[in-house]
């Protein structure tokens, strides 16, 4: 099996290549929560034989993916404690992918995975219901906490802002966290969009305050990315040009 849970791709090749792996007897599921990817596949732009699918901006693709679980284990007539005991831990993640943060606790959650990695599903399987941080959980989000004082501090010295008629466009470089940044500054800017270079990802991340209508999904697909109405992102290879001309110019400059 291949699942493939909120991730999508524009090439027909990628199409092609799973119409390949299903012939050769691979069952593929995808599940995503992006609008882009909705709009694609009701489009007809997706040409793929899935063994089945969960294409929903309801939840987030975690929780998509758990509720899609549980209703296969309730189907066949099984229980799975330790599965249901992820509830808690799911609904924090929806929480936070979502951007709600209506769940105490979502946001650093998903700092600390962030900054473990890779090692994040082992330390993750460790929690207990109440989502208990392991110690390398609580180290780690010590470290990010850190992190995203040093990103606030370069996004506040590199902060411009341009009108767009009621609307306002905030623009800033910072050293990761971008989502961290955009919502405390959407807190305090109205009807604005905050678009951050992450000098971490290499990639423009786009935001908005509460109270903003923009479609960022679009702005994000008209650029060559993709997301969600209220956050999504996107890479702009010619930033990183501008970036290294810039910093040509003054080092020769200075040499001279």
């Amino acid at each position: 099996e291949l699942w493939i849970t909120d991730i999508s791709w524009r090439e027909p090749a990628t199409d092609a290549r799973l119409r390949a792996l299903v012939a050769a007897g691979l069952q593929v599921y995808w599940i995503d929560h992006h609008r882009t990817a909705l709009e694609r596949f009701a489009a007809g732009q997706v040409d793929v034989p899935f063994a089945d699918r969960v294409l929903s901006e309801d939840y987030a693709a975690p929780r998509l993916t758990y509720e899609y679980l549980a209703a296969r284990l309730h189907a066949g007539g099984r229980a799975a404690p330790a599965f249901t005991a992820l509830a808690p831990l799911v609904a924090m993640a929806d929480d936070n992918d979502r951007w709600l943060h209506r769940v105490p606790g979502s946001r650093e959650l998903a700092w600390t995975v962030r900054t473990l990695g890779d090692d994040a599903y082992g330390e993750l399987l460790e929690v207990d219901e109440r989502v208990t941080y392991t110690p390398r959980m609580s180290a780690a989000r010590a470290l990010v906490e850190t992190e995203i004082r040093h990103s606030f501090a370069v996004a506040n010295a590199t902060r411009i802002e341009r009108p767009l008629g009621p609307a306002t466009l905030v623009v800033a470089v910072c050293d990761g966290h971008p989502s961290e940044i955009a919502d405390a500054w959407g807190k305090e800017t109205p009807n604005a969009v905050f678009a951050l270079y992450d000098a971490k990802s290499l990639a423009v991340s786009l935001r908005r305050s509460p109270d903003c209508r923009v479609d960022l999904s679009r702005v994000a697909s008209a650029l060559g990315g993709g997301g969600h109405a209220a956050a999504a992102g996107c890479t702009v290879p010619e930033v990183r040009a501008a970036l290294a001309e810039a910093v040509a110019a003054r080092v020769a400059r200075a040499i001279s």
